[in-house]
């Protein structure tokens, strides 16, 4: 089963972006995944093709309607079993965790949302999970769900060329990433850590640990809190 995923924007000459290169790329070639990119305005009923309106109550700034979104959702997804996902600012944060939930999933439906935001009424009624990859405001949903889907890709099975790449990256248990060395042995009078030309993996293992603890409490102690490591 490949990875489907349709994307709902105003903007879908954006896609593939970067995805269309390097290993997406080529696992899309593959057939492991695949990606459409349908315009919202294409189901605006209007002839100037609109999909936005003034919020309700006043304020600045546009919405996108809830019945031209819902329609476009609608004949896309219908009955499929693949979430239905809107990037936006106040939705959960991404994690890694909600990454390999998507990728061993059938796909997912992502709407770009623009604008002031989407009418609470079609979030609602056609239950978009609301998804977040940062504390930051971008110009709209597109980048955001590129980000998304780079971080699902790249963990389907086959997509990197060492399945074990992908179990030992930041996130992935918890701790970010411990330091990386290769040659050339000296560079600019700094060394390779003795250890990690010891041979001895059991050291080398214990190592990398302390490093990834030292690195996580340094810089995000967050991700520690509540475990015992």
């Amino acid at each position: 089963m490949s990875f489907k995923a349709t994307v709902l924007t105003l903007y879908p000459e954006i896609f593939p972006g970067h995805l269309g290169f390097s290993l997406a790329g080529k696992a899309a070639e593959r057939g492991d995944w695949s990606l459409d990119a349908v315009n919202i305005r294409d189901f605006a009923e209007d002839r100037h093709r609109s999909v936005d309106d003034t919020p309700a109550g006043g304020g600045a700034g546009m919405v996108l309607r809830a019945d031209v979104l819902a329609k476009a959702i609608d004949a896309v997804s219908g009955d499929d079993a693949r979430p239905r996902l809107l990037m936006s600012p106040r939705g959960r944060p991404l994690t890694q965790q909600r990454v390999r939930e998507l990728a061993e999933g059938p796909g997912a439906v992502i709407v770009c949302g623009r604008f002031e935001g989407v009418d609470q009424r079609v979030i609602d009624g056609r239950n978009l999970e609301e998804v977040s990859i940062g504390d930051y405001i971008l110009s709209g949903g597109e980048p955001a769900a590129l980000t998304l889907l780079d971080a699902v890709v790249r963990v389907l099975p086959g997509v990197m060329g060492n399945a074990e790449s992908g179990t030992h990256e930041s996130f992935e248990n918890g701790l970010l990433e411990h330091p990386h060395y290769t040659r050339p042995a000296e560079w600019e009078g700094q060394g390779i850590p003795e250890v990690l030309t010891s041979g001895n993996h059991a050291a080398i293992d214990k190592w990398r640990h302390e490093q990834a603890l030292e690195l996580t409490r340094a810089r995000r102690p967050d991700l520690l809190e509540g475990d015992d490591v």
